[in-house]
């Protein structure tokens, strides 16, 4: 069996609360395509599938009663590799995204800065510097 490109390697997969208002945010902040959305009878996704920089991103809402409560996203940072960082910022900020580190070149030489969006979920604008 061949998996779709988006399918390879490790895949996030967030567990958020409004997992459909967190697909339309990302596509708003991070231009993320949509290739999925699975919604339950009472209006909860049980699965959405995104894709951000060429990148899949897997979602859903918390099903606490089904043994997947909600637990805040404090322990990872959804990090993305970009050639422009500044414009991959300003979209993000603009949205809504909360500035946690600003985006400024870094003592290892990259461009990066990290928010956290409307959800609790950390990320991080990662703009790898020039190498001569």
């Amino acid at each position: 069996m061949s998996l779709p490109n988006l399918v390879h390697g490790v895949i996030p997969y967030l567990t958020v609360i409004g997992a459909a208002k967190a697909i339309d945010f990302y596509k708003t902040a991070f231009g993320a395509v949509e290739h999925d959305r699975r919604p339950t009878e009472d209006g909860r996704l049980m699965h959405g599938h995104l894709e951000i920089n060429n990148g899949s991103l897997m979602l859903s809402d918390a099903f606490p009663e089904h043994g997947y409560p909600h637990q805040p996203s404090t322990s990872f940072t959804m990090t993305l590799m970009v050639e422009d960082a500044q414009a991959w910022w300003d979209r993000a900020v603009a949205a809504g995204c909360e500035i946690r580190m600003p985006l400024d070149v870094q003592f290892w030489g990259d461009t990066y800065g990290q928010l956290t969006d409307p959800f609790g979920v950390g990320w991080a604008i990662n703009q790898p510097a020039a190498k001569a």
